[in-house]
């Protein structure tokens, strides 16, 4: 429509196949004009106008399909992304399940629980966890003698206790990190955050010193906290993190550091996933401690053991902290459990890291003991069995959940959030009876994921914000954060995508959409070979004509595409449109139907890279050759050649042997491997 005026005459008004006329109220008969409202042959447009006015009609209409072509992709990516996070959720829910069931069900041996109970309850990951002495001091077992005590058991008396804590910790004379004392310093903070430009990790006395004071801080503040904007006249509100240190940096670049003047609340999930999730958890907690009045931090479902043993935070902390990884795991373990549950601002706004239910009640999450929930995924601390838990003490604890981990969804009413597989999903009649009931407005919550970094729903009662940007791949999503200012509490949303070098800044919108799809598709890929066994029992199934049978000929092996997409649905548990994604993830013929065990080849990466080689080496090869050699190499027939098949090729044709060939192969391999962390000084670009 832009490109229209440069073509269409300043006194005409409507434009119809290819005559112009001045009166929009015309009417027309099979492209003629009628009624006397023809133009005379002076006013008539030149072929030349006319072309270029059809031009231009042409090239609008190319572009819309264009970008909505692009819009229908996105959109195809994002679910693929979301329903591969959430169905890992649900599965870990399930294991979770699974294992609690059989160990509550095993035989005890005497009045006692049963042996396996005692070594693998849930509650106890760890061996090494905090123990009495024999002067009633706390402190860690070693490997091999040892008393599993949970961290429920911690109290501190006047600081004093949790001090043996340090005992073994010595700061090494080599450390280059920045050397804390407490109570923490502006100048300290920027020290930490410069330490983390240049990858170095905080050294494990100040980091157990540091989560001690944020635990004892945190000990005396209640399950829901109360911000007011009388003085600051504004607050800001951030969402998952994830480990995103880059995008914490852009953050206080772009609003600046937390002080009295510039509130702050973190809306819970700062670990798990990222990279750096250590290092964006330690900045957060000291500048907590810095303004604890002014820094609001909320518990999120990632601020949970077992989340982090599933999602990678115990691993950081496991290669960060190595021989005192015990002791820093079993602190965060204990620190994120007394992390506050919700916050309040000037009594209107509610913010919390999942949602609501029909259930949920402030007054009763205010009373609950939330330092008995180490994970929201098990009973509390004390419940072994859901069994022997009491009504109130199963209400108190999908009180907990619901909060964490709920979802807000079109639809009217509250149901099971079987997609995660915990909490539940809300309708906008239970948000709206939610803030009339408890004299609030709106509700902000974050736990998922949005391509603008922000979302509306529920008539605008409830406001999704995530701050971590780039989330599934780079480019996938913009972060964001919301500024709650005025006397009206207006939110106002600011968007960005951090970047961690210029070239990936200048990648256009088709570039990013393409390079998304191609990592969702990777990822979804990964898991259809994944569940091969399954999906192949489901494609037989549906194989009525047995064309399985055709064993010299695996393109016979068809199925319709009906029948494909409903046994791929059925198997990963994943609704996605299967239709449009089938002619990525397999090969169809002619009349749509889908050559199924094409579904599990994954070799295609492979052959192009041989295809590569032997161009460079000169080596005259065919396609049907590559791809006879792709898969000689695999030798299970699973679609994918790990190590120990491409070793087993050099085996067969080195003189040097299986074991001097892994040998070389090993040495030639182990070079060091540099992690660029993000650069807070180049955090300023805007999307």
């Amino acid at each position: 429509y832009k490109l229209l005026p440069n073509f269409v005459n300043a006194n005409t008004q409507h434009i119809c196949g290819r005559y112009v006329c001045c009166s929009p109220g015309h009417v027309h008969s099979r492209g003629n004009h009628v009624m006397g409202c023809a133009p005379s042959l002076k006013d008539r447009p030149s072929d030349s106008t006319t072309n270029s006015i059809r031009s231009a009609v042409l090239i609008q209409k190319w572009y819309r399909r264009y970008r909505a072509n692009l819009e229908i992709r996105r959109r195809c990516t994002w679910n693929i992304f979301q329903s591969i996070e959430y169905s890992g959720e649900q599965d870990q829910l399930k294991l979770h399940n699974f294992f609690n069931a059989m160990l509550s069900n095993m035989v005890a041996d005497g009045d006692g629980p049963a042996p396996l109970i005692q070594a693998f309850n849930i509650l106890k990951f760890y061996n090494d966890q905090l123990v009495y002495s024999s002067d009633n001091v706390l402190a860690f077992s070693t490997f091999t003698d040892f008393i599993i005590a949970d961290t429920q058991t911690m109290v501190d008396r006047m600081g004093d206790t949790l001090n043996n804590l340090l005992d073994g910790v010595e700061v090494e004379k080599t450390y280059k990190g920045p050397h804390l004392t407490f109570p923490l310093t502006l100048n300290q903070l920027h020290k930490m955050v410069q330490s983390f430009k240049r990858k170095l990790t905080l050294h494990a006395k100040y980091t157990v010193q540091l989560l001690l004071e944020v635990r004892r801080l945190l000990k005396a503040q209640g399950n829901i906290r109360y911000a007011s904007t009388s003085l600051s006249k504004q607050v800001t509100v951030c969402g998952d993190l994830h480990g995103n240190l880059s995008d914490l940096y852009m953050i206080f670049h772009k609003n600046g550091l937390p002080s009295v003047n510039n509130p702050y609340i973190f809306n819970g999930d700062f670990v798990d996933r990222g990279q750096f999730s250590t290092e964006v958890a330690l900045v957060l907690f000291s500048c907590f401690l810095m303004n604890p009045n002014e820094v609001y931090l909320n518990r999120g479902n990632h601020e949970d053991h077992v989340m982090n043993i599933r999602y990678g935070f115990v691993k950081e902390l496991q290669m960060k902290y190595r021989e005192h990884s015990r002791k820093v795991i079993s602190l965060f373990k204990d620190v994120f459990s007394w992390l506050p549950l919700a916050t309040v601002v000037d009594e209107q706004i509610l913010v919390c890291h999942g949602g609501i239910s029909d259930t949920t009640d402030l007054k009763l999450l205010a009373k609950i003991d939330r330092h008995r929930y180490m994970s929201t995924l098990q009973p509390p601390g004390g419940c072994d069995d859901i069994s022997t838990m009491s009504q109130e003490e199963l209400l108190e604890w999908k009180q907990v959940l619901d909060l964490l981990w709920s979802d807000p969804r079109a639809a009217d009413g509250c149901y099971p959030n079987t997609f995660r597989g915990g909490g539940t999903y809300f309708g906008a009649d239970v948000t709206a009876n939610f803030l009339q009931q408890n004299g609030l407005k709106l509700l902000i919550r974050s736990h998922e994921c949005k391509s603008d970094g922000y979302e509306y729903t529920h008539n605008g009662q409830v406001l999704t914000v995530f701050s971590a940007s780039n989330y599934y791949e780079m480019g996938s999503n913009l972060g964001a954060y919301v500024r709650i200012q005025g006397s009206g509490l207006e939110c106002r949303v600011v968007q960005y995508m951090s970047a961690h070098s210029p070239a990936l800044r200048k990648v256009s919108f088709t570039q990013r959409i393409n390079h998304v799809e191609q990592s969702a598709l990777q990822d979804l890929k990964d898991r259809i070979l994944a569940s091969k066994c399954e999906l192949l029992k489901e494609f037989t199934n549906y194989d009525l004509n047995h064309t399985g049978n055709v064993l010299h000929y695996p393109w016979a092996r068809k199925l319709s595409s009906s029948d494909w997409c409903f046994a791929m649905e059925t198997v990963l548990e994943m609704e996605l449109p299967w239709r449009m994604l089938k002619t990525k993830v397999a090969k169809c013929d002619n009349n749509g139907d889908v050559m199924y065990e094409s579904t599990f080849e994954e070799l295609e990466e492979f052959e192009d890279a041989l295809t590569i080689l032997t161009r460079q080496l000169d080596i005259r090869l065919k396609e049907a050759e590559i791809s006879d050699i792709a898969h000689s190499l695999d030798l299970n027939n699973d679609g994918c050649i790990d190590f120990n098949e491409f070793l087993e090729a050099f085996r067969i044709v080195d003189n040097l042997g299986k074991d001097q060939t892994r040998k070389v192969t090993r040495d030639n391999s182990n070079d060091d491997v540099i992690i660029h962390a993000p650069d807070i000084a180049g955090a300023g670009q805007e999307a």
